[in-house]
């Protein structure tokens, strides 16, 4: 195999997941009514922007050969927060700050710290305790979800302030300014990943943690970290979620923590650590947007999009094995 060739093979498994969202958006532009339109596109980007900035935290944590199964709680949780501060309707306290725009850098700074606490939590026990991550991630998975039970009494915030809920409304070029935070937040972590050391010691530590431990790199601090980032860019993703809905309820978020897993996957992160890139998994939850939206526009039920998923994570897997088998004969 010349170099040309190879080269050229080795950019189509990097970029796999690209090239099935654009065939899929052709697929779909030919044979659904009324899909091949701009307003379209843009309510996948839109719809897609809670679950692709919780998507950014599970994969870093994923990537480094760990696992949080509690980013959609703590996503609820961080909403909840800021529903029960600044709406003015239900369990709201209506919370007015002067002038009105602190209310937006305050709430986001408590949806964070709400994210970023539970993320030091789950990071010194799997770091420092040295507890299975899976395990103690599925409890705070339960019992922060319960804690937003608690808090809230089962009922619900709602009239965000107009000062935050700005945010869902306004758009530039199209898109609501919660897209383009969506967006920047791939981006900026994207770079991260590519060009700073944490990112690449991630990616080392997910490969083979001993050795990159004897390679003197200091493994506990940055997986701390990682936990640490999942947990403030799911409080992220829950303000934005509180955003969108105008508020919260007890059940918020419920169900995104799955979609979340499979956008990662699809995206071509493996669940065995120290493989995937951030542009990947964005198109998997543009993916997955855009699957759901032809759903929608086909008037099928929406059981049909657990039944796609589920077969578009299968897929994904049996994928990744393939292009493993093709990089071995490659190398």
């Amino acid at each position: 195999m010349n170099p040309r060739t190879r080269h050229a093979l080795e950019f189509v498994l990097d970029n796999l997941v690209w090239f099935m969202l654009l065939f899929v958006l052709v697929v779909f532009s030919i044979f659904v009514p009324n899909y091949f339109q701009l307003g379209i596109f843009a309510n996948i980007i839109e719809a897609s922007s809670v679950l692709g900035v919780m998507s950014i935290g599970l994969a870093l944590v994923i990537i480094a050969g760990h696992m949080d199964l509690s980013v959609e709680s703590v996503a609820a949780l961080s909403a909840m927060a800021v529903g029960i501060l600044f709406c003015s309707s239900g369990i709201g306290m209506g919370v007015q700050l002067h002038p009105e725009w602190l209310m937006v850098p305050v709430s986001l700074l408590l949806a964070l710290a709400v994210g970023g606490l539970i993320g030091v939590f789950n990071g010194y026990l799997v770091v420092k305790v040295k507890m299975s991550a899976f395990i103690i991630t599925l409890a705070s998975y339960i019992w922060v979800r319960g804690l937003v039970l608690v808090i809230s009494g089962g009922r619900s915030a709602q009239d965000l302030a107009p000062a935050i809920r700005w945010f869902g409304i306004q758009r530039l070029a199209g898109l609501p300014l919660t897209a383009w935070i969506a967006i920047a937040c791939f981006v900026v972590f994207s770079l991260i990943m590519a060009k700073t050391p944490f990112g690449r010691h991630l990616v080392m530590i997910g490969g083979n943690e001993t050795a990159t431990f004897r390679a003197g790199i200091r493994v506990n601090r940055n997986l701390v970290i990682a936990f640490v980032l999942a947990g403030a860019i799911a409080g992220l993703a829950g303000w934005l979620l509180a955003i969108r809905t105008s508020g919260a309820t007890a059940n918020l978020g419920v169900g995104l923590l799955f979609n979340a897993f499979a956008a990662v996957v699809i995206g071509g992160v493996s669940l065995k650590g120290g493989v995937g890139t951030l542009p990947g998994v964005y198109a998997g939850v543009l993916l997955l947007s855009a699957i759901n939206t032809a759903i929608n526009l086909m008037g099928l039920p929406a059981n049909f999009t657990q039944v796609i998923h589920g077969l578009l994570v299968l897929a994904a897997v049996l994928l990744d094995a393939f292009k493993q088998t093709i990089r071995q004969r490659l190398a």
